[in-house]
């Protein structure tokens, strides 16, 4: 009995630690029309941007996400139709939340009842404090031959610190969801 009750409890702390729900990431993006031709794309940095772990995290969800749209990356100077121009900006900060463990202590006395009791509560949530991580994702998509801008959009999003990698993917996938999207329009997605 004290084994289940164990255990049960356990399942709830790993329960409630990993369900930090992350707030909706903010997409806006902006093109004259339909990118119909598809074909291949190079992956490059803002010019003046750094380049590192951090910057190669969103630029591989970047181009994971254009080849699920049917755009085939190539390394190399000169050689693509297209160039996508990847910017990252990120910053964390500490957000202020409540503990998701709740204690509560009772007791009862008189009469032929006397008890003590006692209880512990876990918010499921888990606790929305401690250091988050800020990101903007923005991408230009250029034809190579003139340079001209057919698509561009920016996603911005938060998560824990201990899910900065995964927040790359997530701002990445957001940003061509439903591919290219409305023109000039912020939207949230979940």
């Amino acid at each position: 009995m004290v084994r289940t009750r164990f255990l049960l409890l356990a399942s709830l702390l790993a329960l409630g630690a990993c369900a930090t729900p992350s707030p909706p990431v903010e997409v806006t993006r902006f093109h004259l029309g339909q990118v119909n031709e598809r074909g291949t794309v190079a992956i490059e940095p803002e010019p003046g941007a750094r380049r590192g772990p951090e910057f190669d995290y969103y630029a591989n969800a970047v181009a994971s996400e254009l080849g699920r749209l049917g755009f085939a990356q190539v390394d190399g100077v000169g050689q693509s139709l297209y160039v996508a121009v990847v910017d990252v900006r990120t910053a964390a900060r500490e957000r202020v939340g409540g503990s998701p463990v709740s204690v509560g202590i009772g007791g009862s006395t008189g009469g032929w009842h006397s008890g003590v009791g006692g209880g512990i509560s876990f918010g499921l949530g888990g606790n929305r404090g401690g250091l988050w991580v800020g990101a903007e994702l923005s991408v230009q998509l250029k034809r190579r031959s003139d340079q001209t801008v057919v698509w561009e959009g920016r996603a911005r999003g938060e998560a824990p610190e201990r899910e900065s990698a995964a927040l790359a993917g997530r701002l990445a996938n957001a940003l061509f969801r439903d591919f290219p999207g409305e023109s000039g329009r912020t939207i949230s997605v979940p």
